[in-house]
């Protein structure tokens, strides 16, 4: 889960658990001033007052993907924000899209496009993973509103997808707002997404014959979590595989330059991996066995981490649909 905001978000300041705020009208307007001081005419208000206003996805501190939104004044929706034991949940609903934006910094951590299926986003990657692993369960870890989950289901309706995800109202509200129920009905195909509640690195999560593939998507705060950053967290992931599973994952970014012995580091160099703490644990516990890609700065600039042999990029090519037929042959061996 990752996406956030450019703007400053002007939201409930005192939700308490299970409180909730009804719906709420409010625009965009990017010649409207911004005051600290100033109060909207509905506790639940956001105004973006950039020239040019657009949402941004979270893959560190600079390099966010953009999602535009009409320079004009534009009305959107706040369907619903609460306050959970792990999250400040809102949903906005716009005309071209519904996003569920999570925590204090007001990341955006599902969307789905009302119009078109891809997001263009580190999301529709994970789409291209059913194709290079065996034939089994694939778990998603962090599941949030299921933006993954709706889009493997349509390109891959007889998969059995196993979500799990911590935050018990946000899918609730996922539920309601995002569709979830209907993947929770098995496809003509007998596809399916069962939904679990917990931890997604408790024993909990282990299944007997393991999963053909682990989709990895968790943040807090804007930025992953820091488990991932241990190499004793993957070499358990790791057992919860069935021979030749792979896991996919979403490692965030780093920052603009890294130090090392003094040298500044720019991350846009081929071996830019290296300064994302995610992926070095995840290649220290897949030795040699690790590939990594970085999304373009306008659809993200989030690394991504698979592990697993390189795939053999025309035959994966051939195995995807839409714009993953070319984006899958951007993988690079760590």
């Amino acid at each position: 889960m990752a996406l956030s905001t450019n703007s400053l978000l002007l939201l409930p300041k005192l939700l308490t658990p299970t409180q909730t705020q009804s719906p709420a009208t409010f625009n965009f307007n990017h010649s409207r001033p911004y005051n600290h001081s100033s109060t909207a005419e509905s506790s639940v208000s956001l105004w973006l007052h950039n020239e040019n206003p657009k949402f941004k996805t979270n893959s560190a501190n600079a390099d966010k993907q953009e999602v535009e939104v009409n320079k004009e004044e534009e009305e959107y929706q706040v369907l619903t924000a609460i306050r959970s034991s792990y999250n400040e949940i809102v949903i906005v609903d716009t005309a071209q899209s519904r996003m569920l934006l999570l925590d204090s910094t007001h990341n955006v951590h599902s969307i789905l496009y009302k119009h078109q299926k891809w997001t263009n986003s580190y999301w529709d990657e994970f789409a291209s993973l059913p194709a290079i692993v065996p034939e089994g369960p694939i778990a998603i870890l962090g599941l949030g509103g299921g933006t993954a989950a709706h889009l493997m289901l349509d390109l891959w309706p007889s998969l059995q997808l196993e979500g799990w995800e911590i935050d018990e109202i946000l899918i609730h509200k996922a539920r309601e707002y995002f569709g979830l129920s209907d993947l929770e009905k098995h496809t003509q195909a007998g596809g399916i997404l069962n939904i679990h509640i917990g931890d997604a690195f408790s024993s909990s999560v282990r299944i007997s014959g393991g999963y053909a593939g682990i989709i990895v998507d968790l943040f807090s705060d804007g930025k992953v979590l820091p488990q991932l950053e241990e190499v004793t967290t993957w070499l358990e992931l790791k057992n919860l595989l069935m021979p030749k599973g792979r896991l996919m994952v979403n490692c965030g970014g780093i920052d603009g330059t890294d130090v090392n012995n003094g040298i500044v580091h720019p991350n846009n160099t081929d071996d830019s991996w290296v300064y994302n703490p995610a992926i070095k644990a995840l290649s220290e516990a897949f030795p040699g066995q690790v590939s990594w890609k970085k999304m373009p700065a306008n659809f993200g600039a989030n690394y991504l981490g698979l592990t697993g042999p390189l795939p053999e990029f025309t035959s994966w090519s051939a195995a995807v649909p839409g714009p993953l037929t070319a984006s899958v042959k951007q993988w690079r061996p760590c």
